[in-house]
């Protein structure tokens, strides 16, 4: 089933946070990774009081449940040394799941296609980067990053 990930980080080595994070949903099985977007640096959402963030998306294939893989995701984040902050702050890893196959849910613990994606610049360039034509809820990543806030979303450059 078709699966994606939405990754952000703005503590330690934010890119190779987000290069860690994908390696281990790999190596553990999580999912066949075929799409990774370039890693974008962008401003702070929700909580503005913190550093710029570094994100980036994929797309693969996985043979997990909704609630497997979400199971999974928080592992990662966890096992990597997430520890747990304000809403919105900052963190050394974040994994969301974007969407998975057709699943339609919306529960406390999970929501697919995710809740904020159409709200979230920073999602929509990198997602739109390697899936443009995919469509979620009747519209296309492309569509949807043309109507989207972009404003400060750029590509990462290596300081």
């Amino acid at each position: 089933m078709r699966v994606g990930f939405g990754l952000g980080s703005n503590l330690g080595d934010k890119p190779q946070n987000i290069r860690e994070a994908l390696r281990l949903i790999e190596a553990r099985g999580l999912a066949r990774l075929e799409a990774i977007s370039r890693i974008y640096r962008t401003p702070p959402w929700g909580d503005l009081d913190q550093g710029d963030f570094a994100n980036a998306c994929a797309i693969g294939d996985t043979a997990l449940t909704p609630y497997e893989l979400l199971a999974a995701v928080k592992k990662i984040e966890a096992d990597m040394g997430r520890a747990p902050t304000r809403r919105w702050g900052p963190r050394l890893i974040d994994v969301d799941l974007l969407f998975l196959g057709d699943h339609a849910i919306d529960d406390p613990e999970l929501t697919l296609p995710h809740k904020e994606l159409f709200r979230r610049g920073f999602v929509l360039a990198p997602l739109a980067e390697i899936a443009p034509d995919l469509e979620l809820d009747g519209l296309s990543m492309r569509a949807a990053l043309a109507g989207a806030d972009v404003t400060d979303v750029r590509p990462w450059a290596d300081e």
